[in-house]
C-alpha cells in the first residue's frame, strides 16, 4: 500500500495535482496517480439528467401543494420548501455542466462561483433538513397522533421553514462576504471553482463550516430518520387500512432516498474530512476517497429526481384524475376539473377512530 512518501513520486495523467498540506506551513504537493477524468464525463451525464426530470417533477409539484391546496397542512408546508430546494439545486446545475464540460475550468467569475457553490450545497442540506420535518411529522401523526392534532397547526410548519432559510441564507451572506475562495494552482492552470481548496480556507471558513454541516445537516437528521421511522412504521403495521399502508410507501420512500443519495455521501465526506485534516495520509485510501467522494456527490444530485418519486407516492391516495400520470415528466395539464385534490391530511385520517366509517376496502 503506497505511503505518503510514495505518493510524492506519482504523477497523474491529466497534469492534475492533489495537494496535502503538511503540520508546517510549508506546501507539500502530492501527486497522487488520481484518474479521476471520468468526473468530467460523469457530472455533466448526472446533471443533465437531473435538469430533465427533477426540474419539471419539482415545478409540477410546488406549483400543486402550493396553489392548487386551499386546505394547507404541515405536510403539504414541508413539501413545497422541499420543492424550493431542489429546484434552487437544479437551477445552478449549468454553471455545473458548463464548468466540467471545460475540464474543471470555472469562466463566471469568483462572486459567481461562491454564490453557485453556496446555493448548491446549502440547499443540499435543506432538502436533508425538510425529509427530517417530514419525518417528525410522519412520526408524531402515527406514533402520538392525539398530540399531533393538537399542534398540526400549518403555522408551526411555516415558522419552522422560515427559521431554517433565514439560518441558511444568513450562513451563505456570511460565507459569501467573507471574500475571493483560495484554491491551489495546477499545472493546467485552470480556475477552479470549490474544490482544490488552499489550506488557509480549511483553516478560517471550509472547516467550521464543514463540521456545522456534518454535524446539524447529516449526522442529526440521518440519527432523527433512522429511528424514527422505524417506530412509526411499527405503529402504522397494526393499521390494516388503504390509508396507512401508502403511509408506510412514503416511508420506505425517504429510507431509500436517504440511505442511497445522502448516507453515503455523509460517510464519505467525513472520511474526506480526515483526509485534509491529515488525519489520513494514505495515497492509495486517499485516491480511493476522491473517487468515492465524486460518485456521492453525484449520487446526492438525483435526489432532485427521487423527490418527485416521493410527491407521487405522498399524493396517491388523493385523486389526481389524469395529472397523477403526467405529473413526473411536467406535462401538467391546466384545464378546469384536472386537480381535485382532497383537503384532509392522509395520514392522521387513518389514525383517528371518529371519522364516519372506513371505506369498504378499508375494512
Amino acid at each position: 500500500m503506497a505511503t505518503l512518501k510514495e505518493c510524492k513520486n506519482s504523477i497523474q495523467p491529466d497534469g492534475n495535482v492533489v495537494k496535502l498540506w503538511g503540520k508546517t506551513e510549508q506546501q507539500i504537493s502530492i501527486h497522487c496517480n488520481t484518474l479521476y477524468i471520468f468526473i468530467y464525463h460523469l457530472f455533466p451525464a448526472v446533471y443533465i439528467l437531473a435538469l430533465l426530470v427533477g426540474l419539471p417533477g419539482n415545478l409540477a409539484a410546488l406549483f400543486v401543494f402550493t396553489f392548487k391546496i386551499t386546505h394547507r397542512t404541515a405536510f403539504s408546508i414541508y413539501i413545497s420548501n422541499l420543492a424550493v430546494a431542489d429546484i434552487i439545486i437544479l437551477c445552478v446545475l449549468p454553471f455545473r455542466i458548463h464548468y466540467h464540460i471545460n475540464r474543471n475550468n470555472w469562466q463566471f467569475g469568483d462572486f459567481t462561483c461562491r454564490l453557485t457553490g453556496t446555493l448548491y450545497y446549502a440547499n443540499i442540506y435543506m432538502s436533508i433538513c425538510f425529509m427530517t420535518c417530514i419525518c417528525v411529522d410522519r412520526y408524531m401523526a402515527t406514533v402520538h397522533p392525539h398530540n399531533y392534532l393538537r399542534m398540526r397547526s400549518p403555522w408551526c410548519a411555516l415558522i419552522a421553514s422560515v427559521v431554517l432559510w433565514c439560518a441558511v441564507g444568513v450562513a451563505i451572506l456570511v460565507f459569501i462576504l467573507m471574500g475571493p475562495l483560495k484554491t491551489n494552482s495546477d499545472n493546467s492552470q485552470n480556475l477552479s471553482c470549490f474544490e482544490n481548496f488552499a489550506k488557509i480556507e480549511w483553516d478560517t471558513r471550509l472547516g467550521p463550516y464543514s463540521i456545522l454541516g456534518l454535524v446539524f445537516g447529516s449526522l442529526v437528521p440521518t440519527i432523527i430518520i433512522l429511528v424514527c421511522y422505524p417506530l412509526a412504521v411499527r405503529r402504522i403495521s397494526l393499521i390494516r387500512t388503504r390509508t396507512a399502508q401508502k403511509a408506510v410507501r412514503v416511508i420506505y420512500t425517504i429510507l431509500v432516498i436517504m440511505l442511497l443519495c445522502f448516507l453515503p455521501n455523509h460517510i464519505v465526506y467525513l472520511l474526506h474530512l480526515l483526509y485534509r485534516w491529515e488525519m489520513i495520509q494514505n495515497c492509495s485510501f486517499g485516491r480511493a476517497i476522491y473517487n468515492a467522494r465524486r460518485i456521492t456527490m453525484a449520487l446526492i444530485t438525483l435526489n432532485t429526481c427521487l423527490d418527485p418519486v416521493l410527491y407521487y407516492v405522498t399524493t396517491s391516495h388523493c385523486h389526481w384524475e389524469r395529472l397523477k400520470m403526467t405529473w413526473l415528466w411536467g406535462a401538467v395539464s391546466r384545464r378546469r376539473g384536472v386537480y381535485t385534490i382532497a383537503m384532509e391530511d392522509p395520514f392522521s385520517a387513518g389514525m383517528r377512530g371518529s371519522s364516519p366509517g372506513p371505506h369498504p376496502d378499508e375494512r
